[in-house]
């Protein structure tokens, strides 16, 4: 197959694309079990169980300012490649921050919307993003899909693309493109073989360590105790509590929460093996919950909320359980989201996340492009900051 065979679409919505065709391309098996790198390994929110759960809840949509317009490789009748694009007309749930950029060109004059964002709406976490089957000839679908992207923002009159939470091979390689290159940290827990909980601990200083088991007993001394909940322990009760939960946390963070309650329904019904929840129950009802998505070699962490306030219960229900699933399941990493520097001293550790800009206007381009190159300096001495400031014992 050469280059020049690939034909390619744009789609409307993720259920034009057959689950077993996209999965082929985002999730193939022999990625799963052959040991791969983090970067081909399953990934759950790259999934056509997850992208369409988002689309058929109405999560995402036009109306909410996500319109799928999902790109397709195909050859011979054959699906190929796909990557998940949407165009935006603002820049919420996307956890990778240019409302200064889009500020900045409206008042020169410019429409920075409609832009393009290649994504998984609502989810900072790291992954593949131009998503090819894996072939004798994937190198050239996955240039092919890279080439058309720039060529569709000129066509729909967008201003921009933004590739965001990329591998760094993706990151690189959209670079030689003429993508703009960012950089930004989250914090990672590294599971190194840990035959326990109180194995982690021990890698910690002393004082780090005691803080943390106080912190873990402090936690539940009001009578709280927690439950994992997966597969078919994820009844329609269990998600109208956590339901509650995340309207209440989503209602103070971002003013209008993203997720609808029947996304949580589809989600929980495509994917009960693959969702871990975390709930504290305390006099008999639950009053808090955070929900993960498990991994070939990774659980990811997403949202919480409560509805009582009890001291350090987001750290047991986020971080601490988060770390003992990870190591009775024997997995490599638990990435929990966006923020938290406070994170650090619980034994996450800075990492680094890309982004890829391509940028229509020359003009607002050269700006973009002398403000990334201080602040991908900034991002690394800052990653570097955080290192040093470690729990673990010196060596």
């Amino acid at each position: 197959m050469a280059a020049t065979e690939i034909t390619l679409k744009v789609v409307n919505a993720i259920a034009e694309v057959p689950a077993e065709a996209w999965d082929a391309c985002a999730n193939p098996e022999t990625a799963a079990s052959s040991g791969a790198d983090a970067g081909s390994a399953y990934n759950p929110f790259i999934s056509h169980d997850f992208l369409s759960s988002l689309e058929l809840s109405g999560s995402v949509r036009n109306r909410a300012g996500w319109q799928a317009m999902h790109l397709v490789a195909e050859d011979g009748g054959t699906i190929v490649g796909v990557v998940p694009c949407y165009a935006k007309s603002h820049s919420q749930g996307e956890y990778v921050f240019d409302h200064g950029w889009a500020d900045a060109y409206e008042r020169a004059g410019g429409d920075y919307y409609p832009k393009l964002q290649v994504a998984v709406p609502f989810t900072p976490a790291q992954g593949r993003r131009l998503l090819v089957r894996p072939g004798q000839h994937a190198d050239a679908v996955c240039d092919a899909l890279a080439d058309s992207l720039a060529d569709i923002c000129k066509r729909s009159n967008a201003s921009s693309v933004h590739v965001t939470f990329l591998t760094e091979a993706e990151w690189r390689m959209l670079g030689v493109r003429n993508y703009l290159q960012r950089t930004h940290r989250q914090f990672h827990w590294l599971n190194e073989n840990y035959g326990s909980f109180d194995a982690f601990l021990a890698a910690l200083s002393s004082r780090k360590r005691k803080t943390i088991r106080r912190e873990r007993e402090d936690a539940l001394s009001n009578g709280i105790t927690i439950d994992w909940l997966t597969g078919s322990d994820l009844t329609e009760s269990v998600w109208d509590a956590f339901f509650e939960f995340y309207m209440d946390t989503g209602s103070r963070k971002w003013g209008r929460p993203y997720l609808t309650r029947s996304f949580y329904s589809i989600v929980g019904e495509k994917m009960r093996d693959k969702i871990l929840l975390v709930m504290a129950k305390r006099n008999g009802r639950y009053i808090a919950g955070a929900i993960n998505f498990i991994g070939s070699d990774t659980l990811f962490g997403r949202h919480w909320g409560c509805t009582e306030q009890h001291a350090f219960l987001h750290f047991e229900v986020c971080y601490y359980q988060a770390m003992q699933f990870a190591i009775e399941r024997k997995l490599g990493r638990v990435e929990a989201g966006a923020g938290g520097e406070h994170k650090v001293t619980r034994g996450y550790m800075p990492t680094t996340t890309y982004s890829a800009h391509y940028i229509a206007d020359p003009r607002l381009r050269r700006a973009i492009d002398d403000f990334l190159k201080h602040e991908r300096v900034h991002v690394q001495a800052e990653i570097a900051e955080y290192a040093e400031a470690a729990p673990f014992r010196k060596s």
